[in-house]
């Protein structure tokens, strides 16, 4: 009874111990329009379109900022892909190939108040809100 491995065994076994498989993560942002500064968990990562790095899967408080735009505070989540669930993890890390997973997050931008109306009419329509609110607010009796 012949008990040697196959070559083929052998040249696979070798290379799972000398070329270990690459996982790698990133997240990619973008926005309409480009360059808005961007905060992942209260750091800021830098302006879309950006690629960054991350190490966990699950949900991230994302906040896409630009001047004459509204800001988006939003929470988003980074699905885990089927090869990072235990056990496929081990195979996908020991196998001798480069494993690249991008999560992918598109915010619109839409302008603010002050940008998408002429000045003079934005201007008046503030003056009628606080005329308004002025109006429902209770005044203190005079002595």
């Amino acid at each position: 009874m012949n008990l040697r491995p196959a070559p083929t065994l052998i040249v696979l076994a070798a290379c799972t111990l000398v070329l270990p498989g690459c996982l790698t993560r990133r997240i990619t942002v973008t926005s309409n329009p480009s360059g808005a500064t961007v905060w992942l968990n209260d750091a800021e990562v830098g302006r879309t379109p950006l690629s960054t790095d991350f190490t966990y899967y699950g949900d991230y408080d994302v906040r896409v900022r630009l001047d004459g735009y509204e800001p988006i505070n939003q929470r988003m989540s980074a699905e885990i892909p089927l090869h990072e669930v235990p056990p496929f993890d081990l195979m996908a890390e020991a196998m001798p190939t480069k494993i690249d997973h991008e999560v992918k997050w598109h915010f619109d931008l839409v302008p603010s108040l002050e940008t998408s109306m002429p000045r003079e009419k934005y201007e008046k329509e503030l003056l009628e809100r606080a005329t308004d609110l002025s109006t429902k607010v209770e005044r203190p009796a005079e002595k």
